[in-house]
C-alpha cells in the first residue's frame, strides 16, 4: 500500500471512493448534496486543500493500492492550530471492501508519524460517535486516550449526535 498526500491528480479516484462507500460512510458522516463528491468538486476542494497545505492549516492523506488505481482508505489532519496549542483534529475513512484488514491502522499511524515528526505536533485529537465501536477500537490501539464526552457534538444526516474525545499526545514534546 501507497500512502501519499492528497494531489490535483486524485479527484477521479476520491469522487469513485466517496460515491462508492457513500452507504458505509452515511451513519458517521454529515449529509451532502449529490453533487459533493462529483470529480469537478473534487478538482475544486482539491486545489483549495492545497492551499491549506501550504498555509500550514490541513494534510490530506490516501491510502492506495500498490498500482495507484484505487483508494483504500483516506486520513486527515485539520484545524491545525500553532502558538502554545500545537495540535490538530484527525479523521479517518476506510473503504468497505478493505474494513478489518489492517489498512486504516496502516494509514493512520503513518499519518500519526507525520504529524509528530514533520509537523512536530504535541496533540493529536481524534472523536468518534459511541456506536462506532470500530472507530473506538482503532483510537485505542493506537494509544488515544478517551478525554471526554461531548453532547450533540456534530450534526450528522440531521441529527446532532454526541461523541467521545480523545486524544493522543506526542510522547517526545518536551
Amino acid at each position: 500500500m501507497k500512502i501519499l498526500l492528497t494531489e490535483q491528480r486524485h479527484a477521479a479516484l476520491l469522487s469513485h471512493f466517496h460515491l462508492d462507500n457513500a452507504g458505509r460512510f452515511r451513519p458517521w458522516s454529515p449529509g451532502v448534496e449529490p453533487e459533493y463528491h462529483s470529480v469537478s468538486s473534487w478538482e475544486q476542494r482539491l486545489r483549495q486543500r492545497r492551499l491549506e497545505f501550504e498555509q500550514g492549516l490541513s494534510a490530506h492523506f490516501i491510502g492506495m493500492d500498490d498500482a495507484e488505481s484505487e483508494i483504500l482508505g483516506a486520513c486527515s489532519l485539520t484545524n491545525i492550530v500553532r502558538g502554545p496549542f500545537q495540535a490538530c483534529h484527525m479523521g479517518y475513512s476506510v473503504g468497505a471492501a478493505h474494513e478489518g484488514r489492517g489498512v486504516m491502522s496502516a494509514i493512520v499511524r503513518r499519518v500519526i508519524d507525520y504529524a509528530f515528526n514533520e509537523l512536530r505536533l504535541n496533540r493529536i485529537m481524534a472523536n468518534y460517535m459511541p456506536a462506532n465501536a470500530r472507530s473506538a477500537a482503532l483510537l485505542e490501539r493506537l494509544g488515544f486516550e478517551k478525554e471526554g464526552y461531548a453532547r450533540r457534538y456534530l450534526k450528522i444526516n440531521g441529527r446532532w449526535e454526541d461523541h467521545v474525545l480523545t486524544s493522543l499526545v506526542n510522547p517526545q514534546s518536551p
